[in-house]
C-alpha cells in the first residue's frame, strides 16, 4: 500500500477520532434493526470466545484440505485445481482488455458525506515485503497416516494409529463383502431356522458357499493374524517387518475388494462437472457422451458449472458476458435436458464472491491482472487485503466485497435469471466465503470501500486500522478495546455471507420450493474457518437455508477423510440438512478412491460427492459402472432428494438383507429369546417404512422414528455375537451408522415433503 494512502487514511481517522463519541452515540441510535442484527451475533462470538487462547490461528499449511481443489480440467481448461492450458490452445485474444490503472489505480482522498466516510479503493504501488501465503485452494490434505517401507521406528502412538486404520479397513473390505453377497438375500429375518445353541467353535466346520470363503479369505486371513502379530512385532522392534507386512496387507485388501459386482445402495452419487469438460464438450452431441457415462456409473446428480470466475456459462441478460469459450451455444440449456433424458438431477454450479481468476485469465489470452468483467465494469464492487491488494499474494482470484448493496443485488438477480429460464434441480453455491487470510500474520481481507463504509457507521472505527495482533505497548484497556473491535470487525464479514445466503435461499425458493439449495464448503473446524474464511455454514444448515452441505473433505487417504468429516457426520446432526462429503479424484488412486467411497458408506451421511468428471478415468468409470451403475441392484432410479422416505425403506431392507445373510451363514448369533424380540422388532419398522413412502403422514413419520431408536437401543445391548475379521465394534458401529442415516433421510423427508 502507498504511504499516500496511509497518510490519507490516518488524517481521515484522525478526524474521525476526535468526533468518536459523538459518532457512535449517533450511530447506536440510528441502526436499523438489520444492522442491529449484524452487530450482535452473540452466537458467532460465544464460539470464538470459548476457544482457549492457545489455540493457534493458522494451522500447518499442509494440513489443509483440498478446499475448492480448482482443477483445471480437460486440457487445462477446467477450474477446480491447478493444471493450466495446454502449450496448442487455439485460443484468440476475443475478450476484453484492461488497463491496470482503471482497476486499482483510483486514489482520492477519504472524505465524509452525511451517509458516512467515502473511501477510494486501496492502491500499492509495490508488493509488500511478506512471504506469499500458499494458495490453498489448491491443497489436498496429506495422508493421515503416511507408512513408509523401511526399518524406521514404530512409537506407541504411530502403532495404535497402524492398528486401527487395518481393522478399519478390515471392517469396510468386509462391509463391501457383506453387502454384495446378501444384495439378492431374502429381507426377512426366520427366528425358527436359528439354532440358538450354535457358537462360533461348532460353526467354523459347518461353513460353505460364500460365507466361507469370506470368512476364509486369505487376504482376511493375513490381516487377522498381522493384528495378532502386531504387539509382539513392535516388542520386538521388528519396525522393518511391521511396516513391509501392513503395506502389504493393505494393497491386498484394496485389490480385493469386489468390484466386479453391485454393492452400494441407494444413495446421492453426485459430480462435479467442471467448465473445462464442458469447454471440451463443445457441443451437444459431446456433452451427451458425458451424461451417458455419468448414467451408466450410477451417478445420479451433477454439479454443472454455470457461473465461473465472472462469467456465466449461458447467453445472460443480467452478466457483463457469457463467457468467451462457450458463446457460439447454452451449454447449461443443454444438460439440463441431457440429464433429465437420464434420469439425473442438473444442479447449477455458481461461483458466488470469487469474480476472475488468474489462471483463466491465461486461457483467455488476457493479462494476469484483469480482475474478471464484474471488477472490471465495476472497481467499487471490489474487495482488498489490508495490504491494499486485489489479489492476496500467492492466490489467484480477487473477490466481490460481500458487503456491497450492488453486489449483492447483481448476483441474485443472477440466480433469479438461472432459475427462471432453465428447469434446474438444485443451486450450488460455491466461493460462498472470503478469501484464506492468516490473522496471525496479520493478513486479513475484506476492506471493500462498502464495508469500510458501513463497519465506520456502526462503531466509529475505520477496520483498515484494526489489527488481529495485540499490541503490548497498548494499556489493557486499550487492549480490549482493540480485541472487541476486532471481533466485531470480524463477526461483521460473517454476517455478510451468512445474510446473504439467507437472501439467495429465499429468493430462490419463493420461485422453485422445490429446488435443492447446496453450499460448497471446508470440513475444516469452525473457529478456523470463522477466523480464516468467515464461513459459518453450520448457521446456515441450522437454520434450514441450506438443504445440502458439500464438503470439500479432499484428502490422499481414508484416514485423513475420516478426519475431516467425523465431526460434521458423527459429532453432529443439522436437522433437515444433508451433510454430503466430497473426494478428490485427481492423483487419487482407484483402489484409494473406492476405499474412501465405502468409508462414507460405513458413515452416517446419505451420499458423496466426486470432484471432478475431468478426473474420471475410464478404469474408475468401469468400477463404478459394475458396482453402483446401471446394472446394480439397488433400484437406481430412487434419488434421495426425490424419494427420500422410498430410499429410507430400500437402505433398511439392504440391512434386513445384511442380517439374515449372517444369521444363515452362522455368522451372527443371539439366545432365541433375543432373536425373537430382534425380528418383531425389524418387521415392524420394515412394515412402517414401506407404509411411510406409500402414504407419508406424521403419524406414520413418528411412528417409524420411535420403532428405528429402539433398535438403535437393542444394538448397543450387547446381545448379538458376531463372526467377523474385523472388531465388532466396528460392525456394530457400521450398523448404527445407517440407521442413523436413514433416520436423517426421514428428517430430510419431512421437511421436504409433509
Amino acid at each position: 500500500m502507498s504511504k499516500s494512502y496511509f497518510t490519507t487514511t490516518r488524517l481521515a481517522a484522525t478526524w474521525v477520532s476526535a468526533l468518536a463519541g459523538t459518532l457512535f452515540c449517533w450511530t447506536s441510535a440510528s441502526l436499523s434493526a438489520s444492522a442491529n442484527k449484524q452487530l450482535t451475533r452473540d452466537r458467532a462470538l460465544n464460539r470464538v470466545a470459548n476457544r482457549t487462547e492457545s489455540e493457534p490461528w493458522a494451522v500447518e499449511l499442509n494440513s489443509i484440505s483440498a478446499s475448492e481443489a480448482k482443477v483445471e480440467g480437460a486440457q487445462g481448461l477446467g477450474t477446480k485445481g491447478v493444471q493450466r492450458a495446454s502449450s496448442n490452445s487455439t485460443l484468440t485474444n476475443d475478450g476484453p482488455t484492461v488497463e491496470l490503472d482503471s482497476i486499482l489505480g483510483i486514489s482520492e482522498t477519504p472524505s465524509m458525506s452525511p451517509t458516512g466516510p467515502r473511501f477510494s479503493p486501496p492502491r500499492t504501488d509495490q508488493a509488500p515485503n511478506i512471504q506469499p501465503l500458499e494458495n490453498l485452494d489448491d491443497q489436498a490434505a496429506p495422508p493421515g497416516l503416511n507408512v513408509e517401507p523401511g526399518n524406521y521406528p514404530i512409537n506407541p502412538y504411530l502403532s495404535l494409529a497402524m492398528q486401527q486404520e487395518l481393522d478399519n479397513l478390515v471392517g469396510r473390505f468386509e462391509s463391501a463383502f457383506f453387502r454384495a453377497a446378501s444384495a439378492n438375500q431374502v429381507s426377512e429375518l426366520g427366528a425358527s431356522s436359528h439354532d440358538p445353541t450354535l457358537r462360533a467353535s461348532a460353526a467354523e466346520s459347518d461353513m460353505g458357499g460364500l460365507a466361507s470363503e469370506i470368512i476364509r479369505h486369505p487376504v482376511l486371513a493375513e490381516a487377522q493374524k498381522l493384528i495378532l502379530d502386531w504387539p509382539e512385532l513392535i516388542e520386538q522392534r521388528a519396525y522393518g517387518e511391521a511396516r513391509q507386512r501392513w503395506l502389504a496387507v493393505r494393497q491386498a485388501l484394496w485389490d480385493n475388494f469386489p468390484i466386479d459386482q453391485p454393492f452400494a445402495q441407494p444413495e446421492i452419487r453426485a459430480i462435479w462437472l467442471d467448465r473445462g469438460a464442458i469447454v471440451q464438450a463443445g457441443s451437444r452431441r459431446q456433452l451427451a457422451e458425458i451424461f451417458d457415462r455419468l448414467a451408466e456409473a450410477g451417478i445420479n446428480t451433477v454439479f454443472f458449472e454455470t457461473v465461473n470466475a465472472g462469467y456465466p456459462i449461458y447467453p445472460s441478460r443480467v452478466a457483463p458476458q457469457q463467457n468467451p469459450l462457450t458463446r457460439h451455444w447454452d451449454p447449461l440449456k443443454e444438460a439440463v435436458a441431457l440429464a433429465h433424458e437420464r434420469n439425473i438431477e442438473l444442479h447449477a454450479w455458481v461461483w458466488a464472491f470469487a469474480a476472475g481468476n488468474q489462471l483463466h485469465n491465461t486461457i483467455l489470452n488476457l493479462p494476469t491482472t484483469y480482475p474478471g468483467p464484474l471488477i472490471n465494469s465495476h472497481p467499487d464492487w471490489a474487495a482488498y487485503d489490508n495490504q491494499g491488494n486485489l489479489i492476496p499474494h500467492g492466490q489467484t482470484k480477487p473477490f466481490l466485497d460481500p458487503a456491497n448493496p450492488e453486489v449483492r443485488n447483481y448476483l441474485l438477480r443472477l440466480l433469479a435469471e438461472m432459475v427462471s429460464n432453465y428447469d434446474l434441480d438444485g443451486i450450488q453455491l460455491d466461493y460462498i466465503r472470503y478469501p484464506f487470510q492468516d490473522p496471525g500474520a496479520n493478513r486479513t481481507y475484506g476492506y471493500g470501500i462498502a464495508a469500510r463504509q458501513q463497519f465506520m457507521r456502526m462503531t466509529g472505527v475505520d477496520p483498515i486500522e484494526l489489527s488481529p495482533r495485540r499490541d503490548p505497548l497498548a494499556i489493557e484497556s486499550e487492549q480490549r478495546r482493540q480485541r472487541y473491535l476486532w471481533e466485531r470487525w470480524t463477526d461483521f464479514r460473517i454476517e455478510q455471507i451468512n445474510t446473504f445466503v439467507a437472501e439467495a435461499s429465499r429468493l430462490v425458493k419463493r420461485q422453485r420450493p422445490d429446488i435443492v439449495m447446496s453450499a460448497a464448503v471446508f470440513a475444516h473446524s469452525e473457529h478456523e474457518r470463522l477466523q480464516k474464511l468467515q464461513q459459518d455454514w453450520e448457521t446456515w444448515a441450522e437454520q434450514g437455508d441450506i438443504d445440502w452441505i458439500v464438503l470439500m473433505s479432499y484428502a490422499r487417504d481414508t484416514n485423513r477423510l475420516e478426519q475431516l468429516v467425523h465431526p460434521w457426520l458423527v459429532e453432529n446432526d443439522y436437522g433437515s440438512t444433508l451433510v454430503l462429503p466430497g473426494i478428490r479424484l485427481l492423483n487419487l488412486s482407484q483402489s484409494a478412491t473406492v476405499d474412501q467411497v465405502q468409508a462414507l458408506r460405513d458413515l452416517p451421511t446419505g451420499g458423496y460427492a466426486l470432484f471432478a468428471v475431468a478426473n474420471l478415468t475410464s478404469g474408475l468409470q468401469t468400477i463404478l459402472n459394475r458396482t453402483q451403475g446401471q446394472s446394480a441392484a439397488d433400484s437406481p432410479a430412487l434419488i434421495p432428494q426425490r424419494e427420500p422416505f422410498q430410499v429410507a425403506s430400500a437402505r433398511f431392507l439392504a440391512l434386513q438383507q445384511e442380517w439374515n445373510w449372517l444369521l444363515e451363514n452362522h455368522q451372527l448369533w443371539m439366545d432365541q429369546q433375543s432373536l425373537e424380540r430382534w425380528t418383531a422388532e425389524i418387521t415392524g419398522i420394515k412394515q412402517n417404512l414401506v407404509d411411510l413412502a406409500n402414504d407419508p403422514s406424521a403419524t406414520r413419520l413418528a411412528q417409524t422414528r420411535s420403532s428405528l431408536s429402539q433398535l438403535q437401543v437393542m444394538l448397543g445391548e450387547g446381545f448379538i455375537d458376531i463372526r467377523a475379521a474385523s472388531s465388532r465394534d466396528y460392525r456394530l458401529r457400521s450398523w448404527r451408522n445407517r440407521l442413523i442415516t436413514i433416520e436423517r433421510l426421514l428428517t430430510y423427508g419431512e421437511h421436504r415433503l409433509l
